[in-house]
Order: C-alpha cells, then sequence, then structure tokens
C-alpha cells in the first residue's frame, strides 16, 4: 500500500482542472506538430520553453510530455494521407500505410494506428509505473565514479546508434562536449574559451542552443525544401477497422508494445528506431511477407504501436537517472533543470507528486489521443494547405522573440541565430544535431562526477575498475567503442580478394 499511495496521489495531480487542460493542449499541439512534416517534437518543445517559465513545474512538464508522445501519432496522419511522414518515426508508416489509403482503406490505417498506439503508450506507462522504482532504487547506489561512467555509456550509444554515419554523430557529440565546457570552471574559477566575453563566462545556456539547432535550423532547412510537391490528401473512409483487421493486427501490436518498450529505455533507442525494429520483425513473421509493401495492416499496426511504447518509456532512464534517451528527452531534461527540479534517483522522494503527475498523465492523455485522433483527421488535412512560407516566418518570429524574453538579452538572440545557421548547416551536410545537443547536457555531469571521482580515488584510475556497477559499465562502454571495430575487421577477412590476380592463370599469360 506505500507503493499505492504516491501513485493514486499522482491522479489527484493530473485531475487537478489547470493539469488536465495542459494536458489535452500538450496533446493537441504534438498532434499538429507531427501533421507538420519537418518540424518535430523537439522542435516544437524548444521554442515553447521560455513560455513555460510561469506556470508550475509539473504543469509545464505535464504539457511537454504530450507534445512529445503525441506527435508520434500526428505523423501517422501525413504518412497515411501524403506519403509524407511527419516525423523520423512514421517513415516505415509510408511503406503500408499510403497504399492503404490508395485503395481506400486510409481509415482502417489511421484506425489500426490509434488503436495501437494507444495499447502501445498504455502498455508502456504501466512498465513505467513499476518499473522505475525499482530503476530509482538502483541508482540511489551511484556515485561520482558511476556517473562518470553512465554519462560515457549514454553519450556513446547516442553517438553511435543516431541516425546518419557514425563518424558524423561522433563529430556532433565531440561539439557537444566542448561547448559545454565553455564558460568559468566550478572547480578553480578559469575561465574557459569566454575569449574575454563576460556573457559567456556562466557559460552557454541549453536553451538557445536548443532553440537554434532544432527551431531555427529546422526552419531553415525545411524552407529549402518547400519546392517539394506534395500530392492531394487521400480521403478517410471506413473511420474504424473491420474483426479481421483487428484480428491480424493483434499479435503485431502486442510484440511493438513490448519491442517499443525495452527498446526506448536504450539510449539512442527511441521511436524512430523501435518502429523500424518492429516493420522488420513483423515482415520476417509473415507467411506472405510479400504483403508488406501492397498494404499489409500489421506493417502500420506493429510501427506504430512501437513507436508510442518507445516515447513513453524513454521517460525512465530521464526521470530516474538523470540521463536523456533521445534529443526530445534532452530538452525536457533542460525544462526541468530550468524549472530548478534535478532529474536522477532522488526525485520520487524529494518531489513524488511531479513524478507520479506527470507518469499518470500519460494515462489521460493517451486516452484524449485515441478520442480525438480520428475526428481531428479533417482538421489537420486543411493544415496541410498552408504554405510553408506563411508558417515558417511565424515560426521564426516566435523563437526569436522566446529567446529574448528568458534573460533580455540581445546576446542569446544572437546564439540562436548562430545556433540556427549551425543547426541547417549540420543538416545540409548530413549531421544529426541530436547527438550534439545530449553530449551538451551529459558533458556537464561527466566533468563534474570525473573531477570529483579522481578527488575521491586520489588521482588513481583504477579505482574505477573495483566498484562493481563502475566497472560493468565502463565494459559496455569497450563493448559498443570496439565492437563495431572487430565487425568490420572480421567481415573484411572473410571477403574474398578479387583484386588478385591467381598465379596459375599469370604463368599462361
Amino acid at each position: 500500500m506505500e507503493f499505492l499511495n504516491p501513485v493514486l496521489n499522482g491522479f489527484g495531480v493530473v485531475m487537478d482542472p489547470q493539469n488536465l487542460l495542459y494536458c489535452l493542449m500538450g496533446v493537441v499541439i504534438g498532434m499538429l506538430i507531427g501533421v507538420l512534416p519537418g518540424l518535430g517534437p523537439a522542435a516544437t518543445i524548444a521554442i515553447l520553453l521560455p513560455l513555460t517559465y510561469g506556470i508550475e513545474p509539473v504543469t509545464a512538464i505535464i504539457m511537454l510530455a504530450g507534445i512529445f508522445y503525441g506527435a508520434q501519432y500526428g505523423g501517422t496522419i501525413t504518412s497515411v494521407l501524403l506519403r509524407l511522414p511527419g516525423e523520423a518515426s512514421s517513415v516505415v508508416t509510408v511503406f503500408d500505410g499510403y497504399v492503404l489509403a490508395r485503395q481506400g482503406k486510409a481509415g482502417t490505417a489511421l484506425g489500426i494506428a490509434a488503436i495501437g498506439s494507444f495499447i502501445g503508450g498504455t502498455v508502456a506507462i504501466i512498465g513505467l509505473t513499476f518499473l522505475a522504482p525499482l530503476v530509482a532504487s538502483f541508482a540511489l547506489d551511484f556515485g561520482p565514479p558511476e556517473y562518470t561512467a553512465l554519462a560515457l555509456v549514454g553519450i556513446l550509444l547516442v553517438a553511435t546508434i543516431s541516425g546518419g554515419t557514425k563518424i558524423k554523430a561522433l563529430i556532433a557529440a565531440a561539439v557537444g562536449l566542448l561547448l559545454a565546457t565553455v564558460g568559468r570552471d566550478v572547480f578553480t574559477g578559469a575561465e574557459r574559451f569566454t575569449f574575454g566575453n563576460l556573457s559567456l563566462a556562466d557559460g552557454i545556456d541549453f536553451v538557445p542552443i536548443a532553440m537554434g539547432l532544432f527551431g531555427l535550423g529546422e526552419i531553415l532547412y525545411n524552407l529549402e525544401e518547400r519546392h517539394r510537391a506534395v500530392s492531394a490528401p487521400a480521403k478517410v473512409a471506413n473511420v474504424w477497422p473491420s474483426r479481421a483487421d483487428l484480428r491480424k493486427s493483434s499479435g503485431a501490436i502486442g510484440r511493438g508494445s513490448v519491442l517499443g518498450f525495452f527498446l526506448g529505455i536504450l539510449p539512442g533507442g527511441g521511436a524512430t528506431i523501435s518502429s523500424m525494429v518492429s516493420y522488420a520483425v513483423e515482415k520476417k513473421r509473415a507467411r506472405q511477407p510479400e504483403r508488406f509493401g501492397r498494404g499489409a495492416v500489421e506493417g502500420v499496426a506493429g510501427p506504430e504501436t512501437a513507436n508510442n511504447a518507445a516515447a513513453t518509456s524513454s521517460f525512465i532512464p530521464l526521470l530516474t537517472l538523470g540521463i536523456p534517451a533521445n534529443a526530445t528527452m534532452a530538452i525536457i531534461f533542460g525544462a526541468l533543470l530550468i524549472h530548478g527540479i534535478t532529474p536522477g534517483p532522488q526525485l520520487i522522494v524529494e518531489d513524488p507528486d511531479l513524478f507520479w503527475g506527470v507518469v499518470n498523465s500519460m494515462y489521460i492523455g493517451n486516452i484524449l489521443l485515441l478520442i480525438m485522433s480520428i475526428p481531428l483527421v479533417g482538421l489537420f488535412v486543411r493544415i496541410l494547405r498552408v504554405r510553408a512560407a506563411i508558417l515558417a516566418p511565424i515560426t521564426a518570429l516566435i523563437t526569436i522573440l522566446g529567446a529574448y524574453t528568458i534573460r533580455n538579452s540581445m546576446f542569446d538572440v544572437l546564439l540562436v541565430v548562430l545556433f540556427g545557421v549551425l543547426g541547417y548547416l549540420m543538416k545540409k551536410f548530413g549531421f544529426e544535431p541530436g547527438p550534439l545537443v545530449l553530449a551538451f547536457v551529459l558533458g556537464e555531469l561527466l566533468e563534474s562526477n570525473l573531477r570529483r571521482s579522481l578527488l575521491v580515488l586520489d588521482g588513481d584510475l583504477s579505482g574505477f575498475f573495483t566498484r562493481p556497477i563502475t566497472a560493468v559499465l565502463l565494459m559496455i562502454f569497450v563493448l559498443v567503442a570496439v565492437g563495431p571495430m572487430i565487425k568490420s575487421a572480421s567481415a573484411r577477412r572473410r571477403t574474398p580478394d578479387t583484386t588478385r590476380v591467381p598465379a596459375d592463370s599469370q604463368e599462361k599469360s
């Protein structure tokens, strides 16, 4: 019963009219952002961060969380109707969802996606409710050496698992770590990389980086891509799937829920990888794999379930360990810090109302998404007709005003513009901004805990390997770092060298 009391109190927090209203606002904004290709939840949350300063922390995080998991379903609508994924996690939905829409079954695809999203999200929330306290209690044994190793593993996993080439992801992560060192050294007071600029003495704030890379950078990149033609949306009919479709999809929904939950916990995993893995699993299990890509309803059900489950379970490492699993979680991490809340194993004990209020708000948010998903399709289709040339300036203006209101500083506005240009160039040349932001967030955690560890261990690095948890985490770090190199080297050895000419052929010639 002691465990259930804070959980039930969390439902009391969610049922507060203000929190319910912001939960509704979050999921509606999330669906809307998911429908608009390119902007994404990370950019939206970064842009809206300054607007959360005047509201209670729990209310703000409930709204931002709603934007994140609401966007996962919003991206489905454009994938099915326009063959244009609003979110990266909805890319695989295009393969079968759009074909179903061309066959006059757009409603079936959207209905299955809504049901799968609801079930996947709910399963993940139940898992979050029971698993998060266990992870937090285990994490209470963490000291500076353990957090040092955990931050190292988190940065490496994000850099190696993210989209694009690994070299580019590692370069982006290295830039993020470098930016985290800018400012006055906490231990010695020495200024680092400030170049005599007093505005940099306290370091670079997280919000201008996030708003620039994900907000302004995405806007600039999408404006360049606006010339792409968009076909007319397919008509939505048969808004509820048949029993046969539900029966075909039941296994895919179950497997997607489990896959998404566990892959969402991993740093760098998240909704995109979960949806891709789910699609691959369903195609491999199918008796007729050739159906996939030609309108297989399981090809919509599995990925859509998995990406919503992953979006929810990614809150476990954020809230219990203080480690963001993906770029959006990094921005929510920044929002928590802005409101004076430090995510980690003590959060459940020190602020149970916030912890359980955010977790339980996801139950309500998923129900709201299920109720609203089909009726709002017509509205979202109309929004898709608004030209990017109109939306982009409005969004850019909100971004610049939001940056200025943080500290009433034009220097912050300049930082947003600089990071906006950097974000555009990164997208242009195939660099993902996610690893940079995640490495920036984890950089301070890594540096401060490493230096504290060296003080505790009297500078003896071997002390890291005498602590069981640290040793295991460092072993994982080595395996992740060295494993791909060993795999590629063995693959090269197995591949025959076709450039060499046999000796007997040389003699004959």
